[in-house]
Order: C-alpha cells, then sequence, then structure tokens
C-alpha cells in the first residue's frame, strides 16, 4: 500500500512478528481527537513492537476530502503523528482495499460503520480484535499491553 505523500510503500512482511493496530482516520469527523490517543499508543508501545497505521478514508460523511498533502500536514501540525499513514482507500464497497477485506472477514464480516473503527492484529495474524469507532485508543492498553506479553508464534 503507498504510504501518505508518496513517501514510500508499506510492506506488511516488515510487520511480522509485531502486534499491528489499523484505523481508518479522517480529519474532519467528530472522532478526529482520536489521533491524539493513537500517537500516544504509538510512542508508548511502537518500542516494545507495536505498530500503528492509519488508513484515511473519504467515506463516511465526506470527512476526509483533503489531498494526499493536506492530510499529512493536517496530522503533522495538529497532532504531531508519527506514525505510518497511507494514501487515501476505500474500506467498503467493491472497491475496497484487500487489508480492510481480510480484516472484516476476520472478524464479524461486516462493514465498517465509521471513521476511526480499530483493529488489533496478534503478532501471527491468526488473532483480529474489531474495537467500535467510540472506543477510545486509551482503552487498548490493555490488550495491547497483553499481545506485546505474548511471544510471536511464527
Amino acid at each position: 500500500i503507498p504510504k501518505l505523500g508518496g513517501k514510500g510503500i508499506l510492506n506488511f512482511a516488515d510487520f511480522k512478528g509485531k502486534p499491528v493496530l489499523l484505523v481508518n482516520v479522517a480529519s474532519k469527523c467528530g472522532f478526529t481527537s482520536h489521533y491524539r490517543g493513537l500517537e500516544e499508543l504509538h510512542r508508548k508501545y511502537g518500542p516494545k513492537g507495536l505498530v500503528v497505521i492509519g488508513f484515511p478514508c473519504n467515506q463516511f460523511g465526506g470527512q476526509e476530502p483533503g489531498t494526499d498533502q493536506e492530510i499529512a500536514q493536517f496530522c503533522s501540525n495538529t497532532y504531531n503523528v508519527s506514525f505510518d499513514l497511507t494514501a487515501k482507500i476505500n474500506v467498503n464497497g467493491p472497491a475496497a482495499d484487500p487489508v480492510y477485506q481480510f480484516l472484516k472477514n476476520a472478524t464479524d464480516g461486516k462493514d465498517i460503520a465509521w471513521n476511526f473503527t480499530k483493529f488489533l492484529v496478534s503478532r501471527d495474524a491468526n488473532s483480529v480484535s474489531r474495537f467500535d469507532f467510540r472506543v477510545k485508543p486509551a482503552d487498548l492498553e490493555d490488550p495491547i499491553a497483553k499481545m506485546l506479553l505474548e511471544k510471536a508464534r511464527l
């Protein structure tokens, strides 16, 4: 998947053996402040192995209308985001990104309801937990900490 702003390609093979938190994000949403909590998780648990990835998406109320450059600037200037962001994707429908097709199929199979739905994928990618958009990033600390303690079964 291309990174935001043409800063290379996000290769999921690089995350083998690491837990990954994936979130569909938007700059003009009532939950946009979740960027702050996601960045806190990234800074606290990134050095321990957690990977946080944001996937900008404009499928919910047109709340991510910006260009890649505008999104990157907003995230940097407003929330000092340092975790990876991808180029804008679709999470639902026939054009849904394959990553989101996998995440939905690995959980309840339902479409994403809104921005900032969160998925926590285990080190071996055999376990995927889905968290509603209303779940605050700080509420994921316990499952993240538990996942980081588990040994990778690769």
